[in-house]
This record gives C-alpha cells, structure tokens and sequence, in this order.
C-alpha cells in the first residue's frame, strides 16, 4: 500500500504540475493562449473560467476529502482532455501529444486513487468487524 501512495502522489503530483502550469499561462499570456483557442475553434470566453476551473480541481484532489466531489473533479478534467486532443486533431496541428501526456497521468492517479480508497474501506471494515 506505501508503494502504491507513493505512485499516486509522484503521478498526482506531475499530473497537477502540468495543468496548474496551463492554467498559470492562460492568465500570463492571455494573447498566445486565445491564438491557440481560435486556431482550435474554441471560443476565448472560456480560458479565464478554464483556468479557474483548473486551479479549483487540482486544490479539489489534493485537499477534499469528499469522494464526489474528488471524483467530479476527476471527471471535469477527463472531459476537458478528452475534448482537447479531439480539437487538436480536428484542428490537424499534431499537437494532440499535449492533452494527451496529461490524460494519460490523468488516468493512472484515478486508478491509484480508487486503489488506496478501495483499500482503506476495506481496512476500516476489517477493523471495526474485529472489535
């Protein structure tokens, strides 16, 4: 189980790395960031709320303690990959790589993060059958 703690927090943590870096450029170079959404058909409305949604997520993994709001969290960043690498390739950039690293960590953390949870359920259960 350490072992396992110990992937989930390496991959966390370079997952999280990677889109608080995002969310940090969509605020400081607004202009190269709303290029990149327009070449992409992506309306620029949406990259400050992006950006916060991004920071709220991450802070949502690392601190809540609420599964559903940990797993919505899981979820709203699938679903903002997902639709990354698909405007990518139907944009035909060749950048779909760059979601794509990210989902891919993405990915591994939930499976570790259900890995531990399933396991400490199953401990506490274990512990209150025994007394």
């Amino acid at each position: 189980m350490k072992r396992d703690l110990i992937i989930y927090r390496i991959v966390t943590g370079l997952f999280s790395l990677m889109l608080l870096a995002g969310a940090v450029t969509y605020f400081l170079n607004y202009e190269m960031v709303a290029e990149m959404f327009i070449s992409l058909g992506v309306p620029t409305e949406i990259i400050y709320p992006l950006a916060i949604a991004k920071i709220l997520g991450v802070l949502a993994i690392w601190f809540i303690k609420n599964p559903l709001i940990k797993n919505l969290a899981y979820l709203g960043f699938a679903l903002d990959l997902v639709f990354a690498i698909i405007a990518h390739l139907n944009a035909g950039d060749g950048k779909a790589y760059g979601p794509a690293i990210p989902l891919v960590l993405l990915i591994i953390s939930y499976w570790y993060y259900r890995k531990l949870n399933a396991e400490a359920v199953g401990e506490n259960t274990l512990s209150s059958d025994s007394v």
